[in-house]
């Protein structure tokens, strides 16, 4: 919800025939005038080397072995598609007429150990096809908008049959029963082509992420009880020291108020530390599970972590001054004999 753009795409369509590609386009204005349309070629192609090295003998990384694992989208453009900016590389000239040529996604440089200059060979149609990395892309998936692994220059596809993929954007959020008039429509014009809207999905894994973000402040909330009953019984642990402390203090003349204002001052001091310990502690934890072991973005919410720890400090001066109270609500004598 925080990092996701609030002008997703509405649709994916696939399979549309490039026979029929004029017309889809016209059918995609007359039912979202004023959408934002983009379509692009589509083929389908296995890598089958990198280097002359059969795929399957290529070590990737776990973030990028599903390159290389079954058939991938592939594209030809004569520009850098949106969503991306150049790494490393040039892109081709709109009207490159050279050996063939593929942008890759930047991540490839380590996962694949891929650099410029390198070939790759990819199987498409039956045909293997030979091509120079000539550029590495950063690709900003989350845009949700259409982009590729991998795009190659438009001569290397010359002529080859492929069908299109397509997203209509819409500014004004359309109503359901709307975006089912939409398929229903499409179904008849266009049978082959596949619709996706992208709403459904994005609520499919918003239910799955909140179930899961339940899980985890279920098992948060418990950590940080047990660990307030922790420090309550540090606390206790400390409090004959405390009560010499009170009753010394009391026979030679202290007020009441000197004495609960020093502790308070102590348990304070006790909360502050273990709080910015935990913070320190519990941030470090955190972004190292996310980033290496979940590889996803660390997005910090010190919300929840601030709460934390005020509780933390708000507990232990509760604790520390109503054990304090009850040793300064009886004669010190009584205590004085017993210590």
């Amino acid at each position: 919800t925080q990092s996701l753009p609030k002008t997703a795409p509405s649709f994916f369509f696939l399979d549309i025939p490039n026979a029929q590609a004029g017309a889809f386009d016209e059918f995609l204005a007359k039912q979202r005038p004023g959408a934002t349309v983009e379509r692009v070629p589509m083929m389908r192609g296995r890598i089958t080397s990198l280097n002359g090295v059969p795929a399957e003998q290529v070590k990737a990384s776990e973030q990028m072995a599903w390159v290389l694992e079954g058939d991938r989208g592939i594209t030809y453009a004569a520009t850098m598609p949106e969503g991306s900016r150049l790494a490393s590389g040039e892109w081709w000239p709109a009207d490159y007429k050279g050996e063939p040529l593929v942008s890759f996604d930047a991540r490839a440089i380590e996962g694949l150990g891929l650099k410029l200059g390198d070939t790759l060979t990819v199987n498409v149609l039956g045909r293997n096809i030979t091509a120079r990395v000539s550029n590495f892309r950063n690709i900003e998936w989350r845009s949700l908008g259409i982009n590729f692994v991998m795009v190659f220059s438009p001569n290397t596809f010359a002529g080859a049959p492929h069908t299109n993929l397509a997203t209509v954007t819409v500014t004004d959020a359309a109503s359901p029963s709307g975006d089912a008039a939409l398929m229903r429509q499409l179904a008849i014009a266009f049978p082959a082509v596949t619709a996706v809207r992208v709403k459904d999905a994005l609520e499919a894994v918003n239910v799955i992420v909140a179930q899961l973000a339940n899980a985890i402040r279920g098992a948060s909330s418990l950590a940080i009880v047990a660990s307030l009953l922790v420090l309550a019984g540090a606390l206790a642990a400390g409090q004959r020291a405390r009560l010499y402390d009170a009753m010394i203090l009391k026979t030679l003349g202290a007020t009441r108020r000197f004495i609960l204002s020093s502790y308070a001052l102590e348990y304070a001091g006790i909360g502050v530390v273990s709080a910015l310990f935990g913070l320190v502690a519990g941030a470090a934890a955190g972004w190292g599970v996310v980033t290496q072991v979940m590889k996803i973005e660390f997005v910090p919410d010190p919300t929840g972590a601030v709460l934390a720890a005020t509780a933390a400090v708000a507990v232990t001066v509760m604790f520390g001054l109503i054990g304090t109270l009850q040793i300064l609500s009886t004669a010190p004598a009584s205590h004085l004999r017993n210590l």
